[in-house]
């Protein structure tokens, strides 16, 4: 049985203008540190500003690994729900989507698992049995891959959030239902560097 193990973390901490800033960069090198010990393959990142550097602050801690750009990681909406499914907190968000914003928002979304969300091809030459891949994205394309890896009515990317460089794990075996090993993980942030690119409240 092959696995593919997908680590999905949120760019880190940005300013407005979406650039990282100080604590955003400390926040990828230790995340870069936490992942320093598996046998990462790839990392993929976003091609916005701070995705990018978030990727290539990470890759520091793992040399030799390629670091890339993929398309499909870029912020977007993978879904915008009927007034029906949508929850009262986000009414108004939708306004003034169009329907060509939605298709492209759903064509991104299909395309980002597509790529990434299925097992190994073990038919390719030289591939291992077992791949890893980090993928620095935004909370919207983690959302979405959350939600497909539970199956979950296309709605539900509403529900999930994700902070700054928190660790999100999925893995996809032939044959099998994907598994959501964790979510929001923070455990390598100090305190101070947690629930970033949350809302302002109290956390645990």
């Amino acid at each position: 049985m092959t696995t593919r193990h997908l680590y999905l973390a949120r760019h880190g901490a940005a300013d407005a203008f979406g650039e990282l800033t100080g604590a955003g960069a400390r926040q990828a090198g230790l995340l870069g540190e936490r992942l320093a010990g598996l046998p990462i393959d790839a990392v993929w990142h976003s091609p916005l500003p701070r995705a990018v550097a978030s990727a290539h602050e990470l890759a520091r801690h793992l040399p030799g690994v390629p670091v890339a750009e993929a398309a499909e990681l870029v912020d977007h909406v993978p879904y915008v729900p009927s007034t029906a499914e949508t929850p009262p907190s986000w009414t108004g968000f939708f306004d003034g989507y169009d329907d060509a914003e939605a298709a492209s928002g759903r064509r991104l979304a299909e395309a980002l698992v597509a790529r990434f969300a299925k097992a190994p091809d073990t038919t390719t030459t030289g591939t291992r049995p077992d791949t890893h891949d980090v993928l620095v994205t935004h909370a919207y394309p983690i959302a979405w891959l959350v939600r497909h890896a539970l199956d979950a009515p296309p709605s539900r990317w509403l529900g999930l959030n994700s902070a700054n460089t928190a660790l999100t794990v999925i893995e996809y075996r032939t044959g099998l239902p994907p598994t959501i090993v964790m979510f929001n993980d923070m455990s390598h942030l100090p305190a101070d560097l947690r629930w970033t690119g949350y809302p302002n409240g109290m956390r645990p």
